[in-house]
């Protein structure tokens, strides 16, 4: 499912204009994004939360040679699916 699929789907359902219901998905996804880098987990209410979290430092190891390589401590985005999504998916 790409952008245009979903203002396609807000076009039909609700009867905005196609330019309207496409703005209104950049708008949405421009706002989560803003909140995500702002620090904050972002919870859409039946479908799930989109998790930030911190990864310290680590060892890792090369794969080809074995020798031992630092892993810079970042920040990774992870997304749990609510049990609703989850029952819904699981019925398809």
């Amino acid at each position: 499912m790409t952008r245009a699929d979903l203002a396609e789907s807000i076009n039909r359902r609700v009867g905005l204009s196609r330019a309207d219901s496409l703005e209104m998905v950049e708008s949405i996804l421009t706002h989560m994004c803003g909140a995500l880098a702002d620090g904050q987990n972002v919870k859409i209410s039946g479908f799930g939360t989109f998790l930030l979290r911190d990864k310290a430092e680590r060892v890792g190891r090369n794969p080809k040679t074995g020798i031992e390589v630092p892993i810079t401590p970042r920040r990774v985005l992870s997304f749990r699916a609510s049990q609703m999504l989850k029952d819904r998916i699981g019925e398809a």
